[in-house]
């Protein structure tokens, strides 16, 4: 499996600081908490690159029905956010 295989991200926490208009992570990692974005960086840290299609790089969460062998094989991951937080709403337990 390549990284352009992996689901792409679409992130509306805008609290985050590889959140500019979109995730410009290369890559996120889904786990903690609730199905967090463990990639997660607050504001007052410009993170991410300038030009990029963010995808699920790894996911902690082992008991959602869209990982396999800590890769998330779903179609597209939401990553939504507030109050210092993001979390994964793609999460579904099994």
């Amino acid at each position: 499996m390549t990284i352009e295989q992996l689901p792409t991200v679409s992130c509306s926490a805008t609290d985050c600081g590889y959140n500019h208009e979109g995730c410009h992570a290369p890559a996120i990692t889904v786990g903690g908490d609730g199905a967090g974005c463990a990639t997660f960086l607050p504001l007052g840290i410009d993170g991410g690159l300038p030009k990029v299609i963010s995808h699920v790089g790894a996911c902690q969460r082992t008991e959602c029905v869209h990982n396999q062998s800590a890769l998330c094989l779903a179609g597209e991951v939401r990553i939504a956010g507030g109050q210092g937080t993001a979390h994964c709403e793609t999460y579904e337990a099994a």
